[in-house]
């Protein structure tokens, strides 16, 4: 299995180099030149209140959505959590720095995929690999023993069509209650972001890659 993306998307990385996206001085020329007083009103919400667990997605084409991901793991090992994590793309034999560190910190590790789908010779044996790694993690969100579930680039597989979404999604929802979920990948599905508490789109503004920069190692992966 492994991320496939149009010409417009072209990878770079392990986590998922994008590009792409509206000229960067048009994005950011109106705000660079914008001054605001800072904020003096109390944002905090007088109804707030704790929940049991949450849904994180981080989603978008832009870099990121692994990176961000993987400091909510490193903040959840902190707080002495159980932690496990699902890779749907990056096989064992990747060796990524997050995966270093989190099996140095007894993280409950699966590197679950196949690779890039463009370097596949079989995208049917890597479609009945998705089915088998979802098993994995949909048993490890049931199980209820981890307080934090990684489903890293899990959304490539519902854009595929490998994965039934609705199966994910009830998956998600039902989970036990101590459970909180962070999913990562770009094109996620409606029904993901409807299930999630918090959604967050990663926009490209410009990127090492679209100069010709290979992906780093100790920044990429």
């Amino acid at each position: 299995m492994g991320e496939h993306m149009p010409a417009e998307r072209p990878p770079g990385s392990l986590t998922e180099m994008g590009s792409g996206g509206a000229d960067p001085g048009e994005m950011m020329g109106e705000h660079s030149e914008h001054v605001e007083a800072p904020p003096t009103d109390d944002p905090i919400r007088p109804d707030l209140h704790r929940a049991p667990s949450v849904v994180v997605l981080n989603t978008g084409d832009g870099k990121g959505k692994s990176t961000a991901a993987f400091g909510v793991m490193v903040r959840a090992i902190a707080r002495g959590w159980n932690v496990a994590v699902c890779q749907f793309i990056k096989s064992n034999e990747w060796k990524v720095g997050e995966e270093a560190l989190g099996r140095q910190l007894g993280v409950d590790w699966h590197a679950l995929g196949d690779g890039f789908t463009w370097n596949s010779d079989d995208l049917d044996t890597d479609r009945t690999h998705a089915e088998s790694a979802w098993n994995v993690a949909a048993e490890l969100i049931a199980g209820g023993e981890h307080q934090l579930v990684v489903l890293d680039e899990l959304t490539y597989l519902c854009t595929w069509g490998w994965l039934d979404t609705d199966v994910v999604v009830k998956a998600i929802a039902d989970r036990p209650t101590n459970v909180n979920i962070v999913v990562t990948g770009r094109d996620a599905p409606q029904a993901l972001v409807d299930v999630a508490d918090t959604v967050t789109e990663m926009r490209p503004i410009k990127h090492a890659y679209d100069r010709g920069i290979r992906a780093m190692r100790g920044i990429d992966y």
